[in-house]
Parts: C-alpha cells; structure tokens; sequence
C-alpha cells in the first residue's frame, strides 16, 4: 500500500487505474483488521488489485504516530470525502490542475468490510465498470 496521494496520483496517471483508498484504523479498529485478515493480505486480492487499481492507506493509528505529513494529508482525506466510520474503502480518479496545484476527484464508489476476497473485488468491480 502507498501512504501519499502524491505516489498515489502519479501512479494512477502513469498506469490508468483508479486509486482505491483504505480509511482505516490499523493498530485499533477491530473491522479494519478483519478486512487485512480476510482480504487484503490475500494473495488472490494481491493479484486482482497488481491488475485493477492503485492501493493508498489513509490510516488513523493510535499507538504510532505517522510523520506530519502523511497525518495531515489523511485527515484533509478524511475531511474531504467524509469518512463516517473504519473501514471505508473509496474507489476513485483523480485529476490535478496544476496551475492551482489542486486535485478534483471523480467518485466511482464506496465500501466497507466483506468477509471474502471474491465478496469485495465483486463490489469494487462494479464501481470499475461505470
């Protein structure tokens, strides 16, 4: 997983793919590391994501502390799509102006814990074909 949208942005405009961020809780939420545990540390999920889409952590840990600032680009993150609760996974496209230095964000959707690899690329695949 990437942790700067920077790496994240280049990636994505390098490849095409579109980056599916993970809002987590690492070292606390306990739905969060279901989600590692039954998918993302997969190696079929591993494979279906190296194929479909950039992976960026957005993490909130309480017992480390992140470096400035990737702790002050994730809760601009946050913020700006409103994260309501761990895990919250957004699929999304991003494009930058950069005579303002801004990006604007195309949504392609949102989700949350599933149980299974096949369960939550399914759902992901859905927002890839729109």
């Amino acid at each position: 997983w990437l942790v700067s949208l920077e790496e994240a942005f280049d990636l994505s405009k390098k490849t095409g793919k579109p980056i599916m961020a993970n809002f987590t809780g690492s070292d606390w939420c306990g739905w969060c590391k279901r989600l590692t545990a039954d998918v993302f540390s997969k190696p079929e999920f591993l494979t279906w994501a190296e194929k479909n889409v950039i992976m960026l952590e957005v993490d909130f840990p309480r017992m480390k502390r992140l470096p400035q600032n990737i702790a002050a680009q994730n809760e601009s993150l946050r913020n700006a799509f409103e994260i309501p609760g761990y895990p919250t996974i957004w699929v999304f496209n991003l494009k930058k102006d950069e005579t303002l230095n801004q990006f604007s964000v195309e949504l392609l959707g949102r989700t949350g814990y599933s149980k299974s690899v096949e369960e939550f690329t399914a759902g992901v695949d859905q927002m890839l074909k729109r």
